[in-house]
């Protein structure tokens, strides 16, 4: 018996005569023609593994925008012979679903598999994406899922457990001028573009095949104009917004880049990825809180003056607002990467924290208690405290550690920038307090 779904007309389809944007004209045939992601598709990898094995398991593909993850699956079905499902999560509901799900278990039974492709699959909520699970289990569908979100913080471990995850990778500008070339074949001429202005419209596209096609198909459309440099080219087409989510990875991701590129001491990596999240409409008061913790974190006391340069220079950006106070907290940004590092305060506070938490209510001793009572002073409160500024050198060298409490050493300075002179302010200490102790 023929399969009823697939004799049933697709809307996705175009009726004759129809016009074909050049995104559809290109869409691969065959998965040997996809461009920029042959770790995936390649003899050795995952993918390229499994068809030749004639085993397709479940995946999730993960990656930016217009980098083939609808393409991929669509091509997965055609070569493993299974029904190609499409839908979206953002415009799929319960009713939906579950009329997806039998026509699958029916196709099933007339002994043809289902690949369910779910694009933005994340954005099903956990109740959701539990319903896939016995489908996916019985082996009614193969899921291939499309997130371009971290699968590990949107989607559910069960589903995990049962799905391999894929990354695809952001198209290169070696992928972009193929796919440019492959669109020249189809066009039948070269686009009227000089080599810079080539570069740059594939720039334009931010990695993303599906952006490309439709500038190369604006571009095209200018006939009559002769060769067009960047400036014209600039003049005429608008730079594809970049792929910045402010809630997603993407905001998460950049500022890593941008709090590993200040600890690097790299102000070049810095202020670019300071420039990238400005550029993503990042609040610069966002910005200006995460370097002041940058001071704190990885500068502290090998330059003191750090903190107040953030401090200052989101203060200054809150007195100016944007654009001209964002100029401050790029002055903030390029001294922190330029300040000498040391991580002696953080690594201490960690340290003290958790002594804190393992001693539990230890009280503080006696001598450093005040006692303003006479049943406190009975009890022996501020008996034997030593003023220091009554002490030789103003430093008594008094335990001031709970008794019975080994004496801790959690702030270690590093031998870098204004640290060095504590550390010879911490040794000092330290030799000293040994010195009254043992009464010398």
């Amino acid at each position: 018996m023929s399969d009823l779904f697939d004799l049933l007309p697709s809307d996705r389809e175009p009726g004759p005569g129809a016009p074909r944007p050049l995104a559809d004209r290109l869409r691969p045939q065959w998965l040997a023609e996809v461009i920029g992601q042959d770790h995936l598709l390649g003899p050795e990898g995952p993918i390229g593994a499994m068809l030749a094995a004639r085993s397709l398991s479940s995946l999730v593909l993960w990656g930016p925008p217009g980098v083939g993850k609808t393409t991929i699956a669509r091509l997965l079905a055609r070569e493993t012979d299974l029904h190609f499902e499409q839908i979206s999560a953002i415009f799929t509901g319960v009713p939906e679903l579950r009329k997806v799900f039998d026509a699958a278990r029916l196709r099933r039974r007339q002994g043809r598999g289902t690949l369910l492709f779910v694009d933005e699959i994340h954005r099903f909520n956990r109740a959701q994406q539990d319903g896939f699970l016995p489908l996916m289990e019985d082996g009614t569908i193969v899921l291939v899922g499309a997130t371009t979100e971290n699968p590990s913080f949107e989607l559910n471990a069960a589903l995990l457990s049962r799905a391999q995850v894929l990354t695809l990778n952001r198209l290169t500008l070696a992928d972009l001028e193929r796919m440019t070339q492959r669109a020249e074949k189809e066009l039948g001429r070269r686009l009227p573009l000089d080599g810079p202005a080539r570069e740059a419209m594939q720039e334009m596209a931010d990695g993303d095949g599906r952006a490309l096609l439709n500038l190369i198909e604006q571009v095209a459309s200018w006939t009559g104009a002769g060769t067009l440099d960047t400036a014209t080219l600039s003049s005429r087409l608008r730079r594809r917004a970049a792929n910045y989510d402010k809630n997603g990875d993407g905001h998460y991701n950049l500022i890593s880049a941008l709090h590993k590129s200040v600890r690097g001491s790299d102000p070049d990596a810095a202020l670019y990825w300071f420039a990238r999240m400005l550029e993503g409409g990042e609040d610069p008061r966002f910005l200006a809180r995460r370097i002041t913790r940058m001071a704190v974190e990885d500068i502290g006391l090998a330059d003191p003056q750090a903190q107040g340069v953030c401090v200052e220079a989101w203060e200054t950006y809150e007195r100016l607002g944007s654009p001209e106070g964002e100029l401050a907290l790029a002055q903030a940004v390029i001294y922190l990467a330029l300040a000498p590092k040391s991580n002696a305060v953080y690594v201490a506070y960690k340290a003290a924290r958790e002594a804190a938490r393992r001693t539990g209510s230890l009280l503080p001793p006696k001598h450093i208690l005040n006692a303003p009572t006479r049943l406190m002073k009975e009890q022996g409160f501020g008996a034997g405290y030593e003023y220091d500024h009554d002490a030789e050198g103003g430093f008594s060298g008094q335990d001031y550690f709970p008794e019975g409490m080994k004496r801790g050493v959690y702030y270690v300075p590093v031998d870098r920038g204004f640290e060095r002179e504590l550390r010879k302010r911490v040794d000092f200490f330290a030799g000293l307090r040994v010195k009254r102790r043992d009464g010398r």
